[in-house]
């Protein structure tokens, strides 16, 4: 009896970490859609405005799919080290549990533990330079005077103005 309520024990800290986790998952999750919804609108904006000859309006939209691919790679790099470390966390607990019986396998889970904690401090780190480069790229599309004149946005439009 003694194992199984030091079992329990050995998942409970590693367990707060994973539901942490995949919290924040969830979070770069939804700013992963939204930046690859983002990005498809100012593509089909682009092709749309370089096939009627509006090559001003076109490069304008070159220049912020550039930015938003820049944000995309900062949360894809989050999103894999956040999974890393989900997948380095449910590992930790299998190991601590494993380590009960075999000690060398507690060792290991520490380190597999610290492992996935680094993954998400790195992950974090991305997740931070996105919403900060998120609020610049605001910035520069509304002082981007090739933005001014375009009528009505794209995201706004209905098929037939397309």
């Amino acid at each position: 009896m003694n194992d199984v309520s030091r079992l329990f024990q050995a998942f409970v800290a590693p367990a707060i970490f994973f539901s942490a986790t995949a919290l924040l998952m969830l979070s770069i999750n939804v700013r992963l859609m939204g930046i690859v919804s983002r990005l498809r609108q100012y593509i089909h904006a682009k092709h749309y405005a370089a096939k009627n000859g509006r090559i001003q309006e076109a490069d304008a939209y070159t220049a912020q799919i550039l930015l938003i691919e820049e944000r995309g790679e900062f949360i894809r790099r989050c999103f894999l080290l956040t999974l890393v470390s989900l997948a380095g966390t449910i590992g930790s607990c299998l190991l601590l549990g494993l380590g009960l019986y075999w000690k060398e396998a507690a060792l290991l889970a520490v380190t597999v533990f610290v492992g996935a904690m680094i993954c998400l401090l790195v992950g974090t780190w991305y997740y931070i330079r996105e919403v900060r480069f998120a609020l610049s790229s605001v910035r520069d599309e509304a002082r981007d005077s090739r933005f001014m004149d375009l009528g009505v946005p794209p995201e706004i439009r209905g098929p037939s103005q397309l």
